[in-house]
């Protein structure tokens, strides 16, 4: 196998979120600068939505039939977009912190947000117990909370199974739980530290965490993906990494995980299955290394191609065939214009496999 990046299309400031039209000619981007934008494929036009966060909008998903666009934000806000005028629907304030992450079920009918904010416990630093419900399912169309679960904050990662019963969470402690949404139960729960660092170096802290989640499509299994532990979190070099889980075994159980000659170092933010469910993406930021976006068996696990796109990969969509892959990006730390004015430094990077 073979991925190539074939071209970029910017945007003002970086993509942390990122949706298809199901036709394939649109994207929507949710950008840093609190916009969504309408993203022509063919050309890269872009034009921003009417209504803003008033901080990062952290994520965007579009449902079933087209026509509705929710976006997530650091404001802690859903917004629910029109997508033909671009115009507001409806706001809801669903935390008082950051919303990290958005997904929405395989059936369109649920959204749900993650959430909390790291505080320090005790003398230990392990995280403080969140004052609400780190994690919230709200109807996708009316925008009602629907349930509400705690999860030790803060949690950076979520996903519904593919038959939309079941929805996974996983926080900072690399602490994951399995939530059966029909009976509002918690039905598996299991932990892993291969994705927390302790600070020993310049400040004692935890960092780190599980920033991707999704299920096999089958459901029977999660892959998780982050950064493996270090000495110095401020250095941001942990072992890029991915567990693959049997969730609904009892004790859970680990069946795979990245091969050690195989990955580099770097903070891992984003997960994908391949349609043909063959192979699957894992992409972020890299610290050391010759990659930050490659492709892995689904079978064994190992290595089948590997791009380094210069850039922090935050979210990865494969097109209906499987041949595009669409990769939000931020280029980097931007510096101002000699006008003042700053760069565009978001980008969509559209690679194709071959």
């Amino acid at each position: 196998m073979k991925i190539e990046k074939k071209r970029d299309l910017t945007l003002p400031t970086g993509v942390l979120g990122l949706a298809l039209a199901h036709d394939g000619a649109k994207l929507f981007a949710a950008c840093m600068d609190g916009h969504v934008y309408e993203v022509e494929v063919a050309t890269g036009a872009a034009s921003p939505f009417s209504a803003k966060h008033t901080s990062f909008a952290s994520g965007c998903v579009l449902l079933n039939d087209g026509d509705i666009l929710i976006s997530s934000g650091y404001d802690g806000a859903l917004i629910w977009h029109d997508t033909q005028t671009r115009n507001e629907i409806r706001r809801v304030a669903a935390h008082p912190f950051w919303s990290w992450q958005l997904a929405l079920s395989s059936d369109g009918s649920r959204v749900a947000s993650v959430t909390g904010q790291y505080l320090a416990g005790s003398e230990r630093y392990e995280p403080a117990p969140a004052s609400e419900p780190t994690v919230k399912v709200f109807d996708a169309r009316s925008g009602g909370l629907l349930q509400a679960f705690a999860h030790r904050p803060p949690v950076l990662s979520v996903a519904f199974s593919p038959d939309s019963a079941h929805l996974a969470t996983a926080n900072m402690m690399g602490e994951v739980r399995v939530w059966d949404l029909q009976t509002g139960t918690c039905a598996a729960e299991f932990t892993t530290a291969d994705f927390t660092s302790w600070g020993i170096i310049k400040s004692p802290h935890y960092c780190g965490g599980i920033y991707a989640l999704t299920f096999a499509p089958d459901g029977s299994t999660l892959l998780c993906c982050g950064m493996g532990p270090m000495n110095d979190p401020m250095a941001g070099n942990g072992k890029m990494t991915w567990q693959r889980w049997a969730w609904n075994v009892s004790p859970a159980k680990m069946t795979a995980q990245i091969r050690d000659g195989e990955r580099g170092a770097g903070l891992m933010e984003t997960l994908a299955h391949h349609p043909d469910g063959n192979s699957f993406l894992m992409g972020g930021r890299q610290a050391q290394g010759t990659w930050n976006a490659a492709i892995f068996s689904a079978a064994d696990g190992g290595l089948l191609a590997s791009l380094d796109t210069k850039s922090r990969v935050t979210r990865a969509l494969f097109d209906v065939s499987g041949s595009t892959l669409f990769l939000a990006a931020a280029i980097g730390q931007p510096k101002r214009e000699n006008d003042g004015s700053w760069p565009s430094y978001g980008r969509v990077h559209i690679v194709t496999l071959t």
